[in-house]
């Protein structure tokens, strides 16, 4: 509707639009050609006579007559040498509309009293030019009345002539001929023209090219096929109708004239008013009979007949095929609707029918090729019906009619399938999903029969298809095999029905629950004890009875109460799973201080499994009962576990104390010495020691409280919780073992790792080089600090024997004093000894390998081993030249410059050894020599200037006495 109403709107703008144009270029022609009759300049006051004996005025005026004499002569010859603007009836309409206006102008200006008045006094003169004016005065009425008439006749046919050019579809179009030719007629009628025969045939001509215009322009070949079928299909039924809603009017009209014997017959060209409309209309019927056989082939080549053949390969070929059936129309070089071209359509259209003709061979072989290898009997009836009611290609569907033998053979095949799988699966039949054994044997038995039981039923639509031989004996095999199967059906209930008549009031006198006894000694399993027998009675008797058969009562009353069962069911197993979850968050030691309040939750379930059965009434009771009881238990396991899990955080912060807290540097390179760095680490142990000792001491509060819970008593001692405080002791000492065994570990690794945690120095001690303090004070710092750490737990007394309360200490002399603590079992503990044995083993290695690393020095030892007072008394009585103190000095210099080159740092693990002292040493040594060979070399050069001194002295005096 919207799309309708939005084409008509589209329509009515153009037809606005083209009819504003018209009257627009109307308006302006007129206003071009408006002709004007010059009136002339004399004063023609006066009567008539008295101005006719003028002789100047009748000059004047029969000037003027000429003029205008030739005036209109010029427009009328105009006027009818002009022809309408277009082929279609509003140009004819057109034309008169301008004609009548222009000669209606001409003439109203000769009907002005000057123009009369002209007349007048040339007609008393008897001028020789009036004849002629009023010659051409006179057409110009004629011709002026003629445009008046047909502008009368035409404006009734105005508003058909727009809805024929502008009509918004054909269905206007349609509605407009009858009453268009009416109104043709009653012009017929009343006109008296001469010439309306011409003009009738000329208008008539104008309508149908009018029509056939309207036909030409909607109906686009290249188009036409893409759009939807009955659309396009639609399109041009309504416009063959059209065309041919115009002739049928014109005989209509014609032969009522002619009945009427009062009117004169309609004797037109019928060439000129139909032969172009004919011809247009066998095309529209051409593509037409196109889009229906394009139809009927759909209609064949649809999903049934591949679901039916197979083969939907072949199907969509033969479719490809058919729709290149149209690919010679969308291509078309010439205009189809056009007569001249007549011949070339009428090719296209053979080569069409031709190729449609292959085309239906080809499905027919296909067909009866199919139809040898059916894929469902069913299918192909269907699809055989569903030919019989719609339209498709008749030697198509007469093949199809001659298969129902083909459908008969598949579905004897089809019984015969049937069967070969109910006999391959009597014994142990396939199962939909939830069904139980017999009732499923029973929907599966009858699913075959009902698969072909409901195609031999379909066959009874088609009347004699049965009756015939073949039929007859398709039937029968079809009542052997369902024969077959009902007795199936029957063995299976009657054996279902006997057992369950049975067996159904043992499984009611089961117990509600039944104990199961697991391998550990902590507990005892509970599982609902209804039987899954009885389960599956209750689903086969409901399934039964959607089958049709008759159920036992009993079965039929437990089935009625299968929501109660299930309830019942329910709450039994979500009662159990919280018993039994509840039941494995135990451990051993809590099992055995909760046995009395197992014992009495047991003592609650005994009734489900000793004397309650399925019949009984009390179940939703005995249900709320032990939920109570649960829900009781429950509370004080989660006591218990609160107070556990308190202990268990404090254990778990003792184990995760750190006992060896180093000393950070207080600067980049400053490390703490070897004394002050195992003393940081005694302080800081000592605070955290007393602060997990503070720890330990609050759980015996703890123990009490369970036991003032389980057995009502705050004792610290009661026998009840015996195993309990030792199952905690037990978890004590192995916390205690990871906290000694994790800190040595991590000592060990601290060792073993090239982070420096301390310094010490290098010193010389003549004659050797040692560390300061010594290796073996160092040993014996790290030996102290790992006894250190072990003695920890001395801080953690012992329990007394079946308590939680620490032992007081023992005299065991006078001044001797005992306490029980944890130290003597970790102590002792192998991984404990190996672990201190490790980290001792390191550091004496690390001890050592520094050791080594200073030997390097040992190659300065002449430097404080030799005696300087003696070196240079001997060389002084050597007397050696300058180049020896020369290159003496050079070595004790240059060793001096190496010893500035050497690192005065040395970081090995977790130790930094200091070499600065050192090597401030071995300098001050170097240069002690330097200074010995100073003085040593001073002392004899001096002596040997004193020498020169006095031999000059004594050379001079002997040369004054010369």
């Amino acid at each position: 509707p919207v799309e309708h109403c939005n084409t008509q709107m589209r329509n009515e703008i153009q037809m606005n639009g083209q009819k504003f144009l018209s009257v627009t270029q109307q308006t302006i022609q007129k206003t071009e050609e408006d002709i004007k009759l010059v009136m002339p300049t004399v004063n023609l006051d006066g009567e008539v006579t008295v101005l006719a004996a003028v002789p100047e005025v009748i000059e004047a005026l029969e000037g003027c007559a000429m003029t205008w004499q030739k005036l209109i002569s010029t427009a009328l010859e105009k006027q009818l040498k002009k022809v309408p603007q277009g082929n279609g009836p509003l140009a004819e309409v057109d034309h008169w509309h301008e004609r009548n206006d222009t000669l209606s102008a001409l003439t109203e200006q000769t009907k002005l009293p000057e123009v009369q008045k002209v007349l007048e006094v040339l007609q008393e003169a008897e001028s020789e030019h009036i004849g002629d004016l009023q010659v051409v005065l006179s057409d110009l009425r004629k011709h002026h009345v003629e445009a008046l008439d047909n502008v009368k006749f035409l404006s009734t046919l105005e508003r058909h002539l727009k809805n024929l050019t502008y009509g918004t579809g054909f269905n206007v179009v349609l509605d407009t001929i009858p009453s268009l030719m009416n109104a043709l007629r009653m012009i017929w009628i009343i006109s008296w023209h001469d010439s309306k025969d011409e003009w009738m045939v000329a208008l008539m001509e104008q309508i149908a090219w009018e029509i056939s215009a309207r036909v030409y322009k909607v109906v686009d070949l290249h188009m036409l096929f893409k759009e939807d079928r009955a659309a396009a299909k639609k399109k041009i039924a309504e416009a063959k109708s059209t065309l041919e809603q115009w002739k049928k009017c014109y005989f209509t009209v014609r032969a009522q004239i002619e009945e009427s014997g009062r009117e004169q017959h309609w004797e037109f060209d019928q060439k000129r008013l139909f032969e172009k409309t004919d011809y247009m209309t066998s095309v529209c019927q051409d593509l037409y009979d196109i889009l229906q056989v394009i139809e009927e082939f759909y209609n064949i080549f649809g999903p049934e007949l591949k679901a039916v053949t197979g083969d939907p390969k072949r199907v969509d070929d033969l479719l490809r095929r058919v729709n290149g059936l149209t690919s010679p129309m969308e291509e078309l070089t010439f205009d189809p609707f056009s007569i001249k071209s007549a011949h070339d359509w009428k090719l296209i259209m053979e080569e069409f029918r031709e190729v449609v003709s292959v085309i239906e061979e080809e499905t027919k072989n296909f067909i009866d090729e199919s139809f040898k290898t059916l894929r469902s009997a069913e299918a192909a009836f269907d699809m055989l019906l569903n030919f019989k009611h719609i339209r498709s290609r008749e030697t198509i569907n007469k093949q199809m009619m001659m298969k129902f033998n083909d459908i008969l053979d598949q579905y004897c095949k089809e019984v015969e399938n049937a069967k070969e799988i109910f006999v391959q699966n009597l014994k142990d039949p396939p199962l939909y999903k939830n069904h139980p054994p017999v009732a499923g044997a029973i929907y599966w038995s009858r699913s075959l029969f009902y698969r072909i039981k409901h195609t031999i039923i379909r066959f009874q639509e088609v009347e004699d298809l049965l009756a015939s031989e073949r039929g007859k004996e398709v039937k029968q095999i079809y009542l052997q095999v369902a024969k077959r199967m009902k007795e199936y059906e029957d063995q299976k209930y009657n054996q279902w029905r006997d057992g369950t008549e049975q067996i159904l009031p043992v499984l009611l006198k089961n117990t509600l629950l039944t104990e199961e006894r697991v391998t550990t000694k902590k507990s005892v399993r509970f599982i609902v004890n209804f039987s899954p027998a009885l389960h599956e009675i209750i689903i086969e008797t409901k399934y039964m009875e959607q089958l049709g058969f008759p159920v036992p009562k009993i079965a039929r009353y437990v089935a009625l109460q299968e929501d109660k069962y299930l309830r019942y069911t329910s709450g039994l197993k979500n009662m159990l799973d919280r018993y039994h979850k509840l039941m494995g968050t135990l451990n051993d030691a809590e099992t055995k201080i909760l046995d009395d309040h197992i014992q009495e939750l047991w003592r609650v379930f005994k009734s489900g499994h000793r004397r309650l059965n399925w019949n009984s009434l009390g179940i939703g009771d005995f249900i709320i009962r032990c939920t109570q009881a649960i829900k009781k238990f429950e509370s004080l396991v989660h006591q218990i576990h609160n107070n556990s899990e308190d202990i268990n955080n404090k254990l778990l912060f003792i184990e995760s104390t750190n006992l060896f807290k180093f000393l950070l540097s207080k600067n980049g390179d400053e490390l703490p010495k070897a004394k002050e760095f195992f003393e940081y680490i005694k302080c800081e142990r000592a605070k955290d020691v007393a602060h997990v000792v503070r720890k330990y001491s609050a759980i015996p509060r703890l123990l009490i409280e369970v036991e003032r819970r389980v057995a009502n008593t705050n004792s610290g001692k009661s026998p009840n919780l015996t195993s309990y405080y030792a199952y905690w002791e037990k978890r004590i000492y192995q916390v205690l073992t990871q906290l000694i065994v994790k800190n040595l570990q991590a000592f060990n690794a601290a060792v073993l790792t090239n982070v420096p945690l301390f310094q010490t120095e290098a010193i010389l001690s003549v004659p050797e080089i040692i560390l300061q303090p010594n290796a073996s004070e160092i040993d014996k710092m790290t030996v102290q600090c790992i006894q250190d750490c072990v003695e920890v737990t001395k801080h953690f007394v012992r329990w007394m024997h079946g308590t939680c309360i620490e032992c007081p200490p023992q005299h065991v002399e006078e001044d001797e004093v005992i306490t029980f603590s944890f130290y003597s079992d970790i102590s002792q503990n192998p991984l404990i000894i190996e672990q201190a044995v490790l980290i001792t083993q390191n550091v004496h290695k690390l001890l050592a390998s520094l050791s080594k690393y200073l030997n390097q020095w040992k190659s300065y030892h002449l430097l404080w081993k030799l005696d300087k007072g003696v070196v240079m008394e001997r060389l002084a009585a050597e007397k050696p030249a300058c180049i020896t103190f020369d290159e003496e000095l050079q070595f004790y210099m240059k060793v001096a410059q190496e010893v500035t080159e050497q690192p005065l740092i040395k970081d090995e693990q977790f130790i930094r050894l200091q070499l600065a002292p050192l090597a401030f040493t071995v300098q001050e040594n170097a240069r002690g020599w330097v200074i010995s060979l100073g003085k040593l070399l001073n002392e004899s050069a001096r002596e040997e200037l004193f020498s020169l001194q006095e031999e000059i002295q004594v050379g001079g005096f002997s040369l004054v006495l010369l």
